[in-house]
């Protein structure tokens, strides 16, 4: 079997880990081949930098899909994560269009903020822009944050207080909300059934059901986990993983990057120490 080819749509940060510097090496490790479409080039992430350069992408994207239209590439997955301007939504949007295939997976994880705060390059327009974008997707891979803007609800009603962050119930019933009635499958980021623990909420839209996958809290700051865990979920579900199963290898292999982390005692600006752990991907041998 050819190996799998995924277009992954993420910007690039030269130092700290997040976006492309995490996509590619994990999508690789798990057998599939990456191409990347950078969204923008950083120096640095973000995230506690001052200084940082920044080059906008946005006028390229088109120019490379043109370009890989005319060669007649075929992707088995498309992946999109943060993305810088309404503009490139569109864009986004319309390379989804093109490229997909009965075939393709099209997985969007719909970046917007964090802490029921949006971030602050995102607008109201681009929040609204991701919400139509997230509705070509297959799957979507958002936080509690993520989920109150597609749903278009107050950050506060939908924990209900504080009291939904543990309710199994209530999380499973925002998953399937989330899932456009069955018509998309879902996994919810921050998802804990019960205080020190985190995971996800999956909904399957295959077969209608939800579960959740948890694994012990890090209480420690930590950057980039976001973009590992729609990675690896992408990387399972590309080679033939059930939604829960890939997002319980998620699970379980950020949670081993953040104590590695914690161990190592790296600063927020370093990112998660996931290199040494990539074995951790590779496919189990039965028997």
């Amino acid at each position: 079997m050819p190996t799998p080819r995924a277009a992954v749509i993420h910007d690039l940060s030269g130092f700290g880990r997040c976006s492309l510097t995490e996509v590619i090496p994990i999508l690789s490790v798990m057998g599939v081949q990456c191409c990347p479409l950078p969204t923008a080039f950083l120096s640095t992430h973000t995230g506690g930098f001052t200084g940082f350069t920044f080059l906008d992408m946005t006028e390229e994207l088109p120019k490379a899909a043109r370009h890989w239209k005319s060669l007649g590439l075929h992707f088995q997955a498309i992946y999109s994560g943060f993305l810088g301007s309404e503009e490139q939504i569109g864009i986004v949007a319309d390379f989804i269009r093109t490229f997909r295939t009965p075939g393709t997976l099209v997985v969007v994880d719909p970046v917007m903020g964090d802490d029921g705060r949006a971030y602050q390059t995102y607008t109201p327009a681009m929040c609204a822009g991701m919400e139509r974008l997230a509705a070509l997707a297959d799957v979507i891979t958002p936080n509690l944050t993520e989920a109150a803007f597609l749903l278009g609800r107050d950050y506060g009603d939908l924990l209900d207080g504080g009291r939904a962050l543990h309710d199994e119930a209530a999380l499973r019933e925002l998953a399937e909300a989330l899932s456009l009635g069955g018509k998309r499958s879902v996994a919810l980021t921050g998802a804990a059934l019960s205080p020190g623990q985190t995971g996800a909420m999956c909904f399957d839209a295959r077969t209608g059901r939800a579960e959740a996958v948890q694994t012990t809290f890090v209480a420690h700051p930590l950057h980039g986990t976001g973009d590992i865990f729609a990675s690896v979920l992408t990387g399972g579900l590309m080679r033939g993983d059930s939604l829960c199963r890939a997002a319980a290898l998620a699970v379980d292999f950020i949670h081993a990057c953040a104590v590695r982390t914690v161990d190592q005692g790296l600063s927020l600006q370093e990112g998660v120490d996931f290199e040494p752990l990539l074995g951790n991907l590779l496919p189990r041998r039965e028997g």
